[in-house]
């Protein structure tokens, strides 16, 4: 993590089906330590963390002997609640972010308010998402029908309207991969703090 301070987070959740620490440094390099017992899983967070400039740590155990969902939701619980604390009042931030990700033959795009008002709206993804599953080598699979859930219970932890959006693809690997590597390219923009503000920016006066 960022010798720094500033904007850091850190959340820890223990249930009977998975035990969690994250923490998430908005203003890091991209330095990454994820463990989570699902290798796609990750690939895609370390993607996240490395494309968000995010210095990110997610050290996660779970139930994946039965299947990677557990482990993965409640990953996308903390890492949301995690990014909401290192974001704090979300003084001095550019509150918007935009960004679309090419890759190969897939474009997904992502849009993002730091608003406080969770959302998310997931669209575009071709039926193969539904049943298709990335299995390595002895170790726990990935189902990419788990991609909607993880972006909606993000943006419900963090308090974020996030959009996220397929403008085409065939390959469910370049999809995941480019939907992950939009977000964070758009969460990295919106958090980024913009010199021209110094409070708050929304005419309620909070986020």
């Amino acid at each position: 993590m960022s010798e720094q301070g500033g904007r850091v987070g850190r959340v820890e959740r223990t249930t009977r089906e998975s035990s969690i620490v994250v923490e998430i440094d908005l203003d890091g390099t991209g330095r990454t330590e994820i463990a989570t017992g699902v290798p796609f899983f990750d690939h895609m967070l370390t993607a996240f963390g490395q494309h968000g400039a995010f210095d990110l740590t997610v050290r996660a155990t779970g139930d994946v002997e039965i299947e990677a969902h557990h482990t993965v939701e409640d990953t996308a619980i903390v890492l949301g609640q995690a990014l909401g604390k290192a974001l704090g009042d979300k003084r001095g931030i550019r509150r918007f972010g935009q960004c679309s990700i090419p890759m190969d033959e897939t474009l997904a795009e992502a849009v993002v308010d730091v608003s406080g008002r969770p959302y998310c709206v997931h669209t575009g993804e071709p039926d193969v998402m539904i049943g298709y599953v990335v299995v390595g080598h002895d170790s726990a699979p990935y189902g990419t029908v788990l991609n909607r859930h993880v972006f909606e219970t993000l943006a419900s932890h963090a308090r974020i309207a996030l959009h996220v959006r397929v403008h085409y693809g065939r390959d469910p690997h370049h999809i995941t991969e480019a939907e992950y590597k939009a977000v964070a390219r758009a969460l990295r923009a919106a958090v980024e703090p913009d010199p021209r503000i110094s409070g708050i920016p929304s005419t309620k006066g909070a986020l």
